[in-house]
């Protein structure tokens, strides 16, 4: 896989993350955040598992000890940054929340400096261009933000910037699966943790339906095992940079699946001058952070890992 390929594919698994909205508007709310993500990443872990014991296996042989503690590591960040996220954007609407989930971009860069790894120009101009694409985004609602919702999104962007970087380390180290596997398990048993914590009943608590059903499974299957799978492949080849800016791009496919599909699927997204010229924005960084500016050493590639 060569590392245009990589970025595809990186594009392909913000695309599946991008009909998480879709999915989880079947999923009642009542139903604690932490009980999904306990019972999907628990579902993905075995489907994995069951598919590829021996890869699995034969990782564990290799790696061992170093492969569990690291995936415990990502899988604490994991939890952290979703914690931190799921409180923060109780304080925004939908449309501001997605488009301040997007710092993680505009974090990134000084996380990868801070951890000695140097920032080329040409993701500057992409970064810059993405801030850009928020900010106007936000327009009117700049002026209104909660001040402790953006302290939680800020933190939750930095650890998650942290999981991004390591993920990609650790990516070009270890099988792909079982590092998919191992993270799946311990965001799982951290989840339940905090599930039963919060709501003891736990698997008593929650509406059996066969849509509630089919909803966690499609979520398992196709958000976690492949999605997540993928991204970590793609991570062999992908820089985190690289990666960070395309994951943006799911704020844009999210923005036209609430435009295009029916209310009964999702609640209904209103386009205005302000939310369409920050994609727009969103895109045009991700395409320059992809492209390839060959014989321009100013715009080398924007992490080499020192």
């Amino acid at each position: 896989m060569n590392k245009l390929q990589a970025n595809i594919c990186l594009i392909c698994v913000t695309l599946c993350w991008s009909t998480e909205v879709i999915i989880f508007s079947c999923i009642p709310d009542d139903v604690l955040p932490f009980a999904t993500t306990f019972i999907c990443n628990a579902i993905a872990s075995l489907i994995l598992a069951a598919c590829f014991f021996r890869r699995i296996k034969r990782e564990i042989r290799r790696s061992g000890k170093k492969l569990i503690l690291r995936c415990l590591f990502l899988g604490v960040l994991n939890c952290i940054y979703n914690i931190l996220y799921l409180y923060g954007l109780k304080h925004f609407d939908v449309s501001s929340g997605a488009f301040t989930f997007s710092m993680t971009v505009v974090v990134l860069p000084v996380v990868l400096i801070t951890m000695k790894k140097t920032v080329g120009a040409k993701t500057w101009v992409s970064v810059a261009l993405v801030l850009s694409g928020i900010i106007i985004a936000l327009g009117g609602n700049l002026a209104n933000l909660s001040i402790v919702g953006l302290i939680l999104m800020l933190l939750g962007c930095i650890f998650r910037a942290v999981f991004i970087v390591k993920l990609n380390d650790y990516a070009g180290e270890h099988d792909s699966i079982s590092l998919s596997v191992f993270i799946s398990v311990f965001v799982s048993a951290l989840s339940f943790v905090i599930w039963f914590v919060l709501q003891p009943e736990t698997f008593a608590s929650i509406p059996w339906s066969g849509t509630i059903i089919a909803s966690l499974f499609i979520y398992a299957y196709f958000i976690i095992a492949f999605a997540q799978t993928l991204n970590i492949f793609a991570q062999k080849r992908a820089t985190a940079t690289e990666a960070t800016i395309i994951y943006s791009l799911e704020i844009v496919f999210s923005l036209i699946w609430g435009t295009v599909l029916p209310e009964t699927l999702i609640d209904r997204a209103t386009l205005t001058p302000f939310n369409i010229t920050g994609a727009i924005l969103i895109v045009a960084g991700s395409i320059i952070e992809i492209i390839e500016f060959k014989g321009k050493r100013g715009l080398k590639s924007d992490v080499e890992k020192q």
